[in-house]
């Protein structure tokens, strides 16, 4: 898997660069701009905000609640996420595949489970039960068989 490492760096730069640095810059960016452009030149605006440091405290006190709602509703409230969230599990053949083998597995696990506590109670296994085995490790092999990335 490392062996990629070209794509692994770039990915990692690409990561830095649009969760940190390209959000970092355009926060001052937008700051900046919309104070000496807009709220500058206007009377107005500017007996709200006085001088660049009140305007950046006032947009903090409201802009950072604001934006951690807004970040909750997109989470919790709205379909908007689990939108993206099945983008990805179609997308990622890995995810896809992690879904699959736990669809097969979570039954397997149910039955050996039944299967281990009949045994340690010294029961015996009945036919139907040795023929549910039989099949689960049938169905079992023909995923992995039939399983690709």
């Amino acid at each position: 898997m490392k062996n990629n490492i070209g794509f692994r760096a770039w990915y990692y730069f690409r990561t830095g660069w649009s969760v940190y640095f390209a959000f970092i810059f355009a926060a001052i960016n937008t700051l900046t701009v919309t104070y000496f452009l807009a709220i500058d030149n206007y009377p107005i605006l500017k007996e709200i905000f006085p001088s660049f440091l009140h305007y950046i405290v006032i947009v903090i006190m409201v802009g950072i609640p604001f934006l951690i709602l807004i970040g909750y509703a997109h989470f919790k409230r709205t379909a908007s996420f689990k939108a993206e969230a099945d983008i990805n599990m179609e997308a990622n053949p890995h995810w896809k595949r992690i879904l699959q083998n736990t669809e097969v597995l979570l039954p397997s696990y149910v039955a050996l489970l039944e299967l281990v506590l009949k045994l340690s109670k010294n029961e015996k296994l009945s036919a139907d039960e040795v023929s549910q085995i039989s099949n689960l490790k049938n169905n079992l092999d023909e995923h992995i068989k039939g399983r690709k990335i």
